[in-house]
């Protein structure tokens, strides 16, 4: 089983959502780089459960524990970063009809049938979100480093349920897109600071919590998606096929648990165009050949070019609801009736908002080392 990922940078997640700790270790950072831990914990403090009342009450500080990686200056010395998560607020007596009734739409029965019952099933396991902790530890860095380097990444939830937010002003790649892009990400930062749901629009933002609410009072729960755009990504970084943005950006998304599609650009939008109305047309700019418009999100073979890196990913409803459900019994070969207890996010998609910005920043950080711009070599 795999838990790795990245080729210049090299990324490890371990642990269960109810194991004593979880973590990470990062291999290829560039040494001599300081790292910023009070940074660091106010991102870490976006993805934490039981902030807020639109997430699980399931209550965690989220402080990563820098074991190794850097020096007595707080730079990274060349060496692995190990970073540890302390597990602490776990109620595992929840899990006990689990291990013989799977949840319908969770990994329960394809872990039984993967292990049987050697399986550890509190929590989810290391299938659960839990582990998108350690994720953004390794993000949160990956984001300070690309940072210095002029990159800025920002996500938002563009949809909950029926709940649409203004669209990042990405698609066109003119400078007045690219002014109104960066006063998009002004407005999501400073919302950040206020601990404000994650949307441009702050009236989509109250909708969708509505939205939220009425599927938690209802004992269900609501999907949603998310949009992630980086800005500042020379033309030229990443590699044709198998090493390219795309690819790498949707190899970590699709390890984040209920992502269930992702698309970049103009996504699926392209297959009701033609040629002539998709084709990012070029122009000199700065005596540079710039795309004027950008319905590739940011990438042409695989290699970036210049404009904004924009995906949007598609987030189920949380499995883990509070109605009853059919199942069966794997112990007795029966059918049974589940119905689930614990703490579990009505929605998810708010919470994976600085999970898509970890994943950007690890696959673009990760490309820029292993792949880097001709100019740049």
């Amino acid at each position: 089983m795999s838990s790795t990922f990245g080729t210049a940078l090299r990324v490890q997640i371990f642990g269960q959502s109810h194991s004593p700790a979880i973590g990470c270790v990062i291999e290829g950072l560039p040494s001599g780089f300081h790292l910023d831990l009070q940074e660091l914990q106010r991102f870490m403090d976006r993805r934490a459960p039981g902030r807020n009342a639109w997430s699980t009450p399931r209550k965690e500080a989220d402080a990563p524990s820098i074991v190794s990686g850097l020096n007595e200056r707080g730079q990274t010395c060349g060496t692995p970063l190990a970073a540890i998560i302390q597990n602490t607020n776990v109620r595992s007596g929840d899990y006990d009809e689990m291990r013989r009734v799977p949840r319908p739409g969770h990994a329960d029965f394809a872990a039984w049938e993967k292990w049987r019952d050697v399986h550890d099933i509190r929590g989810g396991g290391h299938f659960s979100a839990r582990l998108t902790a350690p994720l953004c530890v390794a993000g949160g860095i990956a984001l300070q480093v690309l940072s210095q380097r002029g990159v800025r990444i920002a996500a938002h939830v563009s949809q909950v349920e029926h709940v649409t937010d203004e669209p990042f002003c990405a698609l066109e790649n003119t400078q007045a897109s690219q002014q109104a892009l960066n006063r998009q990400i002004d407005v999501l930062r400073a919302g950040q600071d206020k601990g404000a749901f994650p949307t441009i629009d702050p009236v989509a933002g109250d909708r969708m919590k509505q939205a939220i609410e009425q599927a938690r009072q209802g004992r269900d729960s609501v999907g949603g998606a998310v949009e992630c755009v980086a800005t500042g990504l020379p033309a030229g970084v990443g590699g044709p096929r198998y090493d390219g943005i795309q690819g790498s950006v949707a190899r970590i998304v699709f390890g984040i648990p209920a992502v269930k599609g992702i698309e970049f650009g103009a996504g699926f939008a392209v297959a009701q165009m033609r040629g002539s109305q998709n084709n990012d047309a070029y122009e000199l700019r700065n005596n540079k050949p710039c795309p004027r418009t950008n319905n590739a999100g940011g990438s042409l073979g695989g290699i970036s070019s210049g404009a904004p890196v924009l995906f949007r990913m598609a987030v189920k409803p949380t499995p883990s609801i509070g109605l009853a459900q059919d199942s069966v019994d794997l112990v007795s070969g029966k059918p049974a009736t589940l119905q689930v207890r614990g703490r579990h996010d009505p929605c998810v998609a708010a919470r994976a908002v600085p999970i898509a910005e970890a994943a950007m920043a690890l696959a673009l950080l990760d490309l820029w080392l292993a792949f880097p711009p001709a100019r740049s070599r």
